[in-house]
């Protein structure tokens, strides 16, 4: 039997999943839920802050004082804990499993291939596939900027440029107005602008640098402790620059954690975890195990008696049946959750070295279901 996991239900609270919802129930769109109780309002702004946990952001307030002295209690990011899949689950308002972004790296029939979804390409490739491998088939359903737009509410983003028609962004961010940003200060003035641009308005706008700079120094490194300051001034100056009259929501789509070289445990040089895999799929915290036909509790056997009670080990069948992925799983996205799945306990990471060496080498992880990774913030700059 698996070792037991501290938090397998995922959605039995709110999660990033049901914010979006909830946003467009207070804009008074009829048929959404407002699982969070938010209050009235005609204009909303969501703020995503990659990256920044909610344990992160409370544990370093002298470097957030204003982000820490919003109104707001933390909520779950979802499973897994990585940007694609809860980029998506905000964008639709739906768990993994319902929208199929099941991980960093899933194994996609429709391209016979372990496929990225940030880059929207298979693993190893660089060019976006999303000619043929088309993101509004591979995630058919509507968004929440299609239904704000269809309730006749206007709907933006305001992200980087470069993801103008990007596979993520047209499968998990379609239907709204594209705005695309350079940097914080642009970020202000579209973010602004778009907030005011109609009567009622939902808005929504991005940063990524605390993730960043949490991979590469690690979270709570100096540079990303400078990060974090310069990202609670940009919220202190967006909150004013829109003033009363609209809602500033501030969240983020995972938090991270620190892994050392020492932790990190190179698939590629097992002979015993490898053994029966076909493809390796997720994140080092969390992978997506596919094997051959028939394999898969042998596979999930050998991998618990290789890395003991450090990652919950179970099959595809556990993983869905406990509520990984959402109340249910889609039939089309079930092949995208490995017939074992290896979520990580405590500090600990598969790594492949070789085949995925720059992703290996980072001391900031994510994935798994540990707190500092599993909650998120919820703040906001109207109080309830």
């Amino acid at each position: 039997m698996p070792v037991p996991a501290p938090l397998l239900d995922v959605y039995s609270q709110p999660t990033l999943s049901t914010l979006a919802p909830s946003v467009l129930a207070s804009l008074g769109v009829n048929g959404e839920a407002n699982r969070l109780n938010l209050p009235p309002s005609k204009r909303t702004v969501i703020l995503l802050v990659d990256g920044m946990g909610a344990n992160l952001l409370t544990r370093n307030v002298e470097h957030a004082p204003y982000l820490n002295s919003l109104v707001g209690s933390p909520i779950r990011a979802g499973f897994p804990t990585t940007t694609a899949t809860s980029i998506v689950s905000l964008g639709t308002g739906l768990p993994s499993g319902a929208h199929g972004i099941t991980g960093y790296q899933s194994y996609v029939e429709e391209a016979d291939s372990v496929f990225n979804w940030l880059g929207w390409h298979p693993s190893g490739k660089k060019d976006s596939y999303a000619d043929s491998i088309v993101p509004e088939i591979l995630q058919p359903q509507p968004t929440t900027f299609d239904r704000a737009q269809a309730a006749g509410i206007t709907a933006t983003t305001v992200v980087p440029s470069k993801f103008d028609g990007s596979g993520l962004t047209r499968a998990g961010m379609r239907g709204a107005n594209f705005a695309g940003i350079q940097a914080y200060g642009d970020l202000l003035a579209h973010t602004v602008a778009a907030s005011k641009s109609a009567e009622r308005t939902f808005t929504y706008c991005y940063v990524s640098e605390i993730d960043a700079l949490g991979h590469v120094y690690g979270p709570e490194s100096e540079p990303w402790l400078h990060q974090l300051a310069l990202v609670d001034r940009l919220v202190e100056q967006l909150a004013t620059a829109l003033g009363p009259d609209v809602t500033l929501i501030v969240t983020a789509d995972h938090g991270m954690v620190e892994i050392a070289d020492a932790n990190k445990i190179d698939y590629d040089d097992s002979a015993i975890l490898s053994e029966d895999v076909v493809a390796l799929a997720g994140e080092p915290r969390c992978r997506h195990i596919h094997t051959r036909d028939g394999a898969a509790p042998d596979v999930a056997e050998r991998w618990r008696a290789e890395l003991g009670d450090r990652m919950w080990i179970g099959t595809r069948a556990e993983g869905i049946v406990a509520g990984l992925f959402g109340p249910s799983v889609h039939s089309a996205y079930q092949g995208r959750i490995g017939d074992v799945i290896a979520i990580a306990t405590d500090d600990i990471a598969v790594v492949r070295r070789t085949v995925e060496s720059g992703l290996s080498g980072l001391p900031g992880q994510h994935g798994a279901l540990t707190s500092d990774e599993l909650m998120v913030p919820l703040l906001s700059s109207q109080p309830h």
